[in-house]
């Protein structure tokens, strides 16, 4: 097993969105319950040749259930502003470090592990990459719960643009860039959804924390535009679904869709 990547889910229980998210239970196909942050714990551990797969976390809640499950757990200060930050935290309690750190967000528990994998090949195979992150294009069905949930004044994804090295010109959580036409729900459309995942160099991440917030940053929520507020290129890597339905848990009415999918594919 290689030695040079870790991967590490980082959990808070206060949201504004969704008080105690991490411990929502979402139920699969078989009826079985389990929690938000257990599913993303999940898709993590199949995710071939990593060392090692941590849930960070300040609250004692999230600590206890996930040890419940079998999870290794770090902690972490509770001024950790966003997951990035609770990520470079969780690393003050490793022994050594790794060549490259993954985040993946505990808020994506249908995100394919194949997708994460996508990104440590981007890593390995350019030295010179210092972040990157998945994009999957959307299709009509995608891009029309996007429109839906900003009319309902709801955050339903973030988008992003990028240029024709892949690097990212921008991320939001509007939808970008503009378009007006109609898709079917099949159907090809020139937007990018991003996917809630990361993988970083360790030294870049520690950068970061020093940093401090910036005001794009502050302004749309999303913290990975730090890296470009900072110059830092972020490296987009275009990853394929393969036919499975992709939806983060922003919002409670979320459950019910991610239950849908669960339950589609045969989850338990």
């Amino acid at each position: 097993m290689s030695k040079d990547v870790i991967i590490v889910i980082p959990a808070r229980y206060a949201s504004t969105r969704f008080q105690g998210k991490p411990l929502a239970p979402l139920v699969g196909a078989t009826g079985k319950s389990k929690s938000l942050i257990e599913r993303s714990w999940i898709t993590a551990m199949q995710v071939p040749s990593v060392a090692a797969v941590y849930i960070a976390t300040d609250d004692a809640r999230i600590a206890e259930a996930a040890r419940g499950f079998g999870a290794e757990v770090l902690m972490t200060s509770d001024a950790c502003v966003n997951g990035t930050e609770r990520v470079a935290d969780s690393l003050k309690d490793l022994s050594q470090l790794p060549d490259i750190v993954v985040n993946l967000q505990g808020d994506a528990p249908l995100t394919p592990h194949w997708f994460l994998t996508a990104l440590i090949d981007e890593m390995r195979a350019d030295v010179s990459v210092q972040m990157a992150t998945p994009v999957l294009r959307c299709d009509g069905q995608t891009l029309s719960n996007f429109r839906e949930d900003r009319r309902n004044d709801q955050v339903g994804g973030t988008t992003a643009v990028f240029d024709k090295t892949r690097d990212a010109l921008y991320f939001s959580k509007e939808v970008i860039p503009y378009t007006d036409s109609d898709y079917a729900d099949e159907a090809e459309t020139p937007v990018f959804h991003h996917v809630g995942a990361y993988a970083y160099r360790p030294a870049t991440l520690a950068e970061y924390v020093n940093w401090g917030e910036g005001p794009l940053e502050k302004l749309e929520g999303l913290e990975q535009l730090r890296f470009l507020e900072r110059g830092v290129k972020v490296r987009c890597v275009e990853v394929d679904a393969r036919g499975h339905v992709f939806w983060e848990l922003n919002n409670p009415i979320d459950v019910e869709r991610i239950e849908a999918v669960l339950q589609q594919r045969g989850e338990e």
